[in-house]
């Protein structure tokens, strides 16, 4: 399978404005495609258009939604195609964690983790790919975790959204992959963004935390070859094979050591 040209491709990135969708913006905008850059931080935003534009050449716009909010992804849809700038190329990135026992953290949080999580990336996928099929070519990027190759207590939330975010897309890769969209599922293990900080909970942080420029090279990498899910990081590759090995309580039992609230 050929490399995919990002050049003049319109790519619409979610949490874009930090962490590994902001690398992508940066990395993908050197590479000569027009962005779409969606996040909470309109400030923020508005600085990253500027210099990307300036400095690449290409068109860039700030898409300022909550994705959190009933209806906040189908806006931000229709809003990049107003601009007359119908995504070739979906990166959905934006998401967070919760830490801690299940039944002690608030309701109506874990509530918006699965709505950015799972519901904004499912409605934002259903609103792109029509426009992709149409042209004959497309590309999705999903943004799980390794977190979702196995269940995560005291992060049960967090571990069950990425395992929907892995299944969704590897099904989405085997429908469409003879139609000319790629879709892919990047599973990253601990990252150097400030992910853990919102999280609060530096035991969340499992092994070395790689450089999100690594992540976002082998995403890449991994897209060009057509494949359906990669787990960036040759640790995290060894660590994924734990679940077929071992029996699945012994797995739970190493998880919950890890994730202990107060065991960093």
């Amino acid at each position: 399978m050929h490399p995919y040209n990002f050049t003049k491709q319109t790519v619409l990135i979610t949490g874009a404005s930090s962490g590994i969708g902001r690398v992508f913006a940066e990395t993908l905008a050197a590479r000569g495609a027009h962005l779409l850059l969606l996040a909470r931080s309109g400030a923020v935003l508005a600085q990253l258009v500027s210099d990307l534009a300036g400095r690449h050449g290409i068109r860039a716009h700030a898409l300022v939604a909550d994705l959190g909010r009933p209806g906040a992804a189908e806006a931000a849809y229709a809003q990049a195609c107003a601009l007359g700038m119908a995504p070739d190329v979906l990166i959905n990135s934006a998401g967070f964690a919760t830490h801690g026992r299940f039944d002690g953290i608030e309701r109506a949080r874990q509530s918006a983790e699965v709505a950015v999580n799972c519901t904004a990336l499912m409605e934002l996928a259903h609103c792109a790919l029509p426009h992709m099929l149409a042209q004959g070519r497309g590309a999705i990027i999903n943004v799980a975790s390794t977190a979702a190759l196995q269940p995560d207590p005291y992060m049960a939330v967090y571990g069950a959204s990425k395992a929907f975010v892995l299944s969704f897309s590897q099904a989405l890769w085997a429908e469409n992959r003879r139609r000319g969209v790629r879709v892919l599922a990047l599973c990253p293990g601990a990252t150097d963004t400030p992910f853990f900080d919102v999280v609060d909970a530096p035991e969340a942080a499992v092994g070395s935390r790689m450089a999100p420029q690594a992540v976002v090279g082998e995403a890449l990498r991994a897209l060009d070859r057509g494949r359906s899910c990669h787990v960036a990081g040759r640790q995290n590759r060894l660590l994924a094979w734990l679940p077929r090995l071992l029996p699945c309580e012994t797995v739970l039992g190493i998880v919950a050591r890890m994730l202990q609230p107060g065991k960093a």
